[in-house]
């Protein structure tokens, strides 16, 4: 499997397969939504955008990164949302990196979106398509998040690799400036809980895939078989 992984600025054209990974917080949040029931999350475009569409479906959930703010729902902490029941219900998101790189490959055929709680999942995705071809969209930092580095490098290797170690990609999330910067109150929004949330690998069974539903980018969850269900890499 041919890999890139580039920094959002660095996207020329849409890719192939994109996987678009953002560990702290963006795509764990999305996966703990999952979790928490949601049926849908629509990445939106700006803040004025997911207000819109709050006030065209109120009974839609919105979230965005920071403190909380009027409009809003909830903030984007995998710590504070897993408290809140989203049975059924559409999330709308917007934040700094994550949505924004999911955005800016749109038109990619297969856009996936990736942190540490669904790394396996999503791996185990580009094993069944037998992707050629993965770009990675390092999120975070103009591209030089290295918690979000890691974590594509991780999947990278899990898709070809079934047995590949955890514990070195880890390490690095853990020691980045975004963790630092969660663990010390520097980001708002935050619980303390959130940096070991974003840590915990392969939490949840599914794949996260993106598409266009009309001029909208949705995000759905994708319930993947246990590794005992497929075939050996």
């Amino acid at each position: 499997m041919d890999t890139r992984f580039l920094g959002i600025a660095d996207l020329v054209e849409a890719p192939s397969v994109a996987v678009v990974v953002d560990v702290m917080r963006a795509f764990t949040v999305a996966a703990w939504a999952f979790a928490q029931g949601a049926e849908k999350i629509v990445l939106a475009e700006s803040l004025d955008e997911a207000l819109a569409l709050k006030a065209r479906h109120p009974d839609w959930v919105a979230l965005k990164d920071g403190p909380p703010a009027p409009g809003f729902d909830a903030v984007n902490s995998p710590g504070l949302l897993r408290s809140i029941d989203l049975g059924g219900r559409t999330v709308v998101q917007k934040t700094t990196a994550g949505t924004v790189g999911a955005l800016a490959v749109k038109e990619a055929p297969l856009v996936l979106c990736a942190s540490f709680v669904v790394a396996e999942a999503t791996a185990r995705l580009l094993r069944t398509r037998k992707s050629d071809s993965v770009t990675f969209v390092v999120t975070g930092d103009d591209g030089q998040a290295d918690e979000d580095l890691a974590c594509a490098q991780y999947i990278a290797r899990r898709a070809t690799e079934a047995g590949t170690d955890a514990a070195e990609f880890l390490r690095r999330a853990a020691e980045s400036r975004a963790a630092a910067e969660l663990a010390e109150g520097v980001r708002q929004g935050v619980h303390p809980d959130d940096v070991a949330l974003c840590l915990e690998v392969d939490r949840f069974p599914f794949a996260m895939v993106a598409t266009l539903e009309g001029s909208l980018m949705v995000l759905r969850p994708r319930a993947m078989p246990s590794l005992t269900d497929e075939d050996p890499v």
